[in-house]
């Protein structure tokens, strides 16, 4: 087995309900952040890592994932007559990556989406990115995992510190500390209790898996919410091989929950060079205005 982590699957079969109606006809997937969908975020981080080969779960409602990574020559056109160069650049610059969707046709949890690419990651290690865990660009938190996994040889999870308030969101670990951030896992709890965890370090959105998962995930049964869950799965890989955390201690913003998805919106505006004056300013205009009002 090659160490070189070369695909990404990205899960988007959701249903996207923490964003109805917004989501009832449009992929969450595809809501903006600033002037991108969220889940080209994601990508581009992928890309970055030198990641080619980009696999999509989709399911119904999800057509114009599919459409936006696809050549648009009749705006491409337009946007050249129009002598708008930069911004026909900028919609083909993920074109030259292979991308493959594959359809799920029923929502039945992150693990079983995950078990539908089986086939197309013919046994390489591979990258899972949950879209609306928005990690900014200049972070290094995927290609640190990717690092990690070389040395290592072994699945690696990205972790989080997390507030006990909020562990029962998340699938949380329990290990050793074995190196800078680096731990080795021992147990994994779905969404468990606060009294129930086993640490506050909490899986979010970045995986780097081996393909022995796949087997694992094949003879899972239905966890919470009657779904196949992965941390269930890796749980069981425990048994026969070694998997390490990685603890991240960067900027992430959850844009699955609606206050995350407007901190993400905010901050990027704010980084964005055309919009980060005149949005400051009302920003701090809108602030002093509901000052007064008090």
């Amino acid at each position: 087995m090659t160490s070189i982590v070369k695909k990404a699957i990205f899960p988007a079969a959701g249903l996207g309900t923490r964003f109805l109606p917004a989501t009832k006809a449009s992929p969450k997937e595809m809501l903006p952040i600033v002037d991108k969908p969220m889940i080209q975020y994601g990508i581009e981080e992928a890309v970055a890592c030198h990641i080619n080969e980009i696999i999509i779960i989709t399911g119904k409602n999800k057509r114009s994932i599919e459409d936006h990574f696809d050549y648009a020559f009749e705006l491409e056109l337009k946007l050249r007559k129009s002598g708008k160069k930069k911004l026909v650049e900028e919609i083909n610059r993920l074109n030259k990556i292979n991308m493959a969707y594959i359809r799920q046709g029923y929502a039945l949890g992150l693990g079983h989406a995950i078990s539908c690419a089986a086939p197309f990651v013919d046994g390489d290690p591979f990258a899972v990115i949950l879209s609306d865990d928005i990690i900014p660009p200049e972070e290094s938190l995927l290609k640190d995992m990717i690092r990690l996994h070389k040395e290592l040889q072994g699945p690696i999870l990205a972790l989080e510190k997390v507030p006990s308030s909020e562990i029962h969101r998340y699938g949380v670990i329990g290990g050793k500390k074995i190196g800078d951030r680096v731990y080795r896992i021992d147990n994994l709890v779905e969404k468990p209790g606060a009294a129930e965890a086993p640490s506050n370090m909490a899986i979010i959105g970045r995986y780097i898996l081996t393909p022995d998962i796949f087997g694992v995930l094949k003879s899972s049964r239905p966890g919470k919410g009657g779904e196949i869950q992965l941390t269930d799965a890796i749980r069981k890989l425990l048994k026969t091989r070694p998997v390490y955390g990685y603890l991240y201690d960067g900027v992430r913003y959850d844009a699955g929950d609606k206050l995350g998805y407007l901190k993400a919106t905010v901050d990027f505006a704010l980084r964005n060079p055309e919009l980060s004056g005149p949005f400051r300013a009302y920003i701090n205009k809108t602030a002093e205005r509901l000052r007064k009002r008090r």
